[in-house]
């Protein structure tokens, strides 16, 4: 693709979005609203198109998508959808909320849900959206685009998805052309793209973030046991641990020194009924021998006495380690776990600290999630969701991802201050 063509692409959009602002919120959140509810939709012919198209280009196992989707998309609803803009839109009289005339959104991964609210949000807004598809998956923005088109024609001319390398600088810097850009990526990406834009465009990035579980001793005994790792399987194996939420460790807390035994043995056991139902998804050559240098080097250290256990697969497919002590290690994903225990919750914060901003969500099992203690010990840590395990991967619509809001970040807000008489 030539820059023009992106260019081109933008100047059309902007035509098309002058007839999308004449048309009222609340009529663009309905259109939305039936988009939302067609996808989620168990019997949806997006979702079955989805999982057919993308399947061979991400490398995931068709009945993996198939459950990711319905996980993912169990909260998602039109009237969830109302409620979002509802929360997040409905200011005073007083104040005028608009959009940017275009956004650019730049996206990243192979996971279709973040895409999917990532294209609808700035429409909510009433800004046309440009959107540059991820190399992993070139299907999600199209088959958006599409179904929003299929609902609302006119709608439907206000989202393009264009296609080009993240290497090809001149198509990158013709759509920051836009007058809000939104980018998902690693740090490293968001900040380059940060640094080609003018202060005066709205930015939006979403950069590198992870994710943890944390299960007390008391979910480690008995018929708790087996419940608790097959959520936390479901947890790592969706998606092939490959989103931000993820876990990429789980700390056990208390001082049952067994407890964290208990657990890995019996999440490796589900791990492996996991993989009988949905095979783990291709890996290149150096993610393997990654994970199998991993797996070597626990074996060693176990070996030289360090109180370190494996559990893993024949092949790469699953790995589980419970390991000596709280530190996080090295993590090459693609269903590989790493299992620590803490004597309490000081421990556990001391434990989490390095991953600082990165904390995207926390999965608690065990616990009283009613209790402050708890919550706002991990809140200070900077994770932006708690949940149950096994709900991980299934965020609702108004998830506060990064600890913003899923619209105001693309918004415009003018305040309106009435003649009310002159000052004394």
């Amino acid at each position: 693709m030539k820059p023009e063509t992106v260019s081109h692409r933008l100047a059309q959009l902007r035509k098309s979005g002058l007839g999308l602002r004449e048309r009222s919120a609340s009529d663009i959140a309905r259109v939305l609203a039936e988009v939302v509810d067609r996808w989620s939709s168990p019997e949806s012919v997006w979702r079955q198109r989805l999982v057919s198209e993308l399947t061979p280009l991400a490398g995931f196992n068709a009945g993996l998508m198939e459950r990711g989707l319905e996980v993912g998309l169990s909260h998602w609803s039109g009237p969830a959808l109302q409620d979002l803009v509802h929360r997040e839109l409905a200011n005073s009289q007083k104040t005028m909320v608009s959009g940017f005339q275009i956004t650019a959104v730049l996206l990243a991964g192979s996971i279709p849900m973040p895409s999917l609210i990532g294209l609808v949000a700035p429409l909510l807004l009433r800004s046309p959206v440009l959107a540059k598809s991820a190399a992993r998956d070139p299907v999600t923005p199209r088959l958006v685009a599409e179904s929003i088109a299929e609902v609302d024609e006119q709608l439907g001319d206000c989202i393009d998805v264009v296609d080009f390398p993240g290497s090809d600088e001149a198509c990158v810097r013709a759509l920051l052309a836009a007058d809000c850009v939104v980018a998902s990526g690693s740090d490293d990406t968001v900040a380059r793209v940060a640094e080609l834009l003018h202060p005066y465009q709205r930015f939006v990035g979403y950069g590198h973030r992870t994710s943890v579980a944390v299960i007390s001793e008391a979910a480690t005994r008995g018929a708790a046991l087996e419940t608790t790792a097959a959520a936390l399987s479901l947890d790592v194996c969706l998606w092939d641990q490959l989103g931000c939420l993820s876990p990429v460790a789980v700390f056990v807390v208390g001082s049952d020194a067994d407890a964290k035994t208990r657990l890995a043995q019996a999440l490796a056991s589900a791990l492996a009924r996991a993989e009988e139902r949905w095979p783990r998804g291709d890996v290149d050559g150096s993610t393997a021998a990654t994970i199998s240098h991993e797996r070597s080097e626990a074996e060693m250290r176990s070996a030289a006495g360090r109180s370190v256990e494996l559990w893993a697969s024949t092949t790469t497919a699953w790995t589980v380690i419970a390991e000596e002590d709280p530190s996080l290690r090295p993590n090459p994903l693609h269903r590989f776990i790493r299992i620590h225990s803490v004597d309490d919750m000081s421990q556990l914060l001391s434990a989490l600290e390095p991953l600082g901003p990165h904390l995207a969500a926390v999965a608690l099992e065990g616990f009283d999630l009613n209790s402050d203690e708890w919550t706002t010990a991990v809140a200070k840590l900077g994770a932006s969701r708690i949940c149950p395990v096994g709900r991980m991967q299934a965020p609702p619509l108004n998830w506060h991802h990064d600890n913003r809001g899923v619209l105001t970040p693309l918004a415009r807000f003018m305040d309106l201050e009435l003649h009310t008489g002159k000052l004394s």
